[in-house]
């Protein structure tokens, strides 16, 4: 069996006691160890024993709660804030998505550096400590990267914002809703 195959079949189980059970390995393992499956890309599911729901979310959602409380976190309480007024709102699901593309835009270009900068020290694996000090050299060109990566994906936000508002102008523009006006027609 191929270890592709193989991971992608693994599976936890959560036991009402709040244990989980790592069925591939037969041994209940913790939090830490579901956190380190995560950090390795291997992939799983978590799902209640009696009932086979899926709580794969849930568990990443508890190990993202507890690193937030331990050291430094990485939301601020306004950006938490900000995602949870997206919740409910018409464009939830497209915050999701954008928020996915732009964490994997960040990745892509933290493994584009990393890989990079493994071929200068030689083959060497890189350490976190090596990645640190090639941080403090190349953390203002990445922080200034990254402003611009961002005012980029802004101005696309906006841009599909406003088109979205003009598009549902146009669809909705037909009908008399009070306080609408309908967009003038071209008529020369």
């Amino acid at each position: 069996m191929s270890s592709t195959k193989k991971s992608a079949e693994r599976l936890i189980k959560k036991y009402p006691n709040r244990r989980l059970y790592d069925t591939q390995t037969s041994s209940y393992i913790t939090l830490t160890d579901v956190k380190q499956l995560v950090l390795d890309a291997d992939e799983f599911t978590v799902v209640d024993a009696k009932s086979n729901e899926d709580l794969t979310r849930a568990i990443l959602l508890q190990i993202i709660l507890e690193e937030e409380a331990n050291g430094a976190p990485m939301f601020s309480s306004v950006v938490l804030s900000q995602i949870i007024r997206y919740y409910g709102h018409a464009m939830q699901g497209m915050m999701g998505s954008y928020l996915e593309k732009n964490v994997q835009a960040f990745t892509d270009i933290q493994n584009k550096f990393t890989s990079s900068a493994a071929g200068a020290v030689e083959g060497k694996p890189f350490s976190p400590e090596m990645w640190t000090q090639f941080m403090n050299v190349q953390g203002p060109m990445m922080q200034g990267m990254m402003n611009s990566y961002i005012d980029q994906s802004k101005n696309l936000f906006i841009q599909m914002q406003e088109q979205m508002q003009n598009q549902s102008k146009a669809m909705f523009g037909a009908f008399p809703f009070p306080g609408i006006v309908p967009p003038p027609t071209d008529k020369t």
